[in-house]
């Protein structure tokens, strides 16, 4: 990435970023999302049964001062310290590069997104408000 923007600035202009870390990412993914976006994927049904059993059924409480919350179920997120949760997650947000790179450059890294686009022009600061507001829908589809 920094190479790219060194290439870009040498050809004048400059760059302009967007940098986005989805807070608690892992915690926050919808279920229901998740398995719509495998199945678009064309991921097996007998895998995506698997992964809905792996995701789901899932129970939390609070403990605060030896008192004890109520049992609630957990509605969205994906296990974290497992081997498949950062996979499930990479499947989860892959199509955000999809999203934003008609109109911008995108990196992603784990949870952290940059959004950027070499301006030139107002016609690319447009892009790449573009790219913005698609990366904006992504979060709340």
């Amino acid at each position: 990435m920094l190479d790219r923007w060194t290439d870009y600035l040498e050809c004048g202009g400059q760059i302009d970023v967007l940098y986005s870390d989805f807070e608690k990412a892992f915690d926050k993914v919808p279920h229901t999302r998740l398995l719509s976006k495998l199945h678009l994927y064309g991921i097996s049904n007998l895998v995506i049964n698997w992964i809905h059993d792996f995701i789901t059924g899932r129970r939390y409480r609070v403990t605060v001062n030896l008192s004890y919350s109520p049992w609630s179920w957990v509605s969205s997120g994906i296990p974290q310290g497992s081997v498949l949760g950062p996979i499930i997650f990479l499947l989860f947000i892959n199509d955000l590069i999809e999203r934003c790179a008609t109109y911008s450059e995108i990196y992603l890294f784990a949870d952290d997104a940059k959004l950027f686009k070499h301006i030139l022009s107002d016609s690319d600061q447009e892009m790449l408000q573009r790219g913005v507001d698609e990366l904006y829908k992504w979060t709340i589809e």
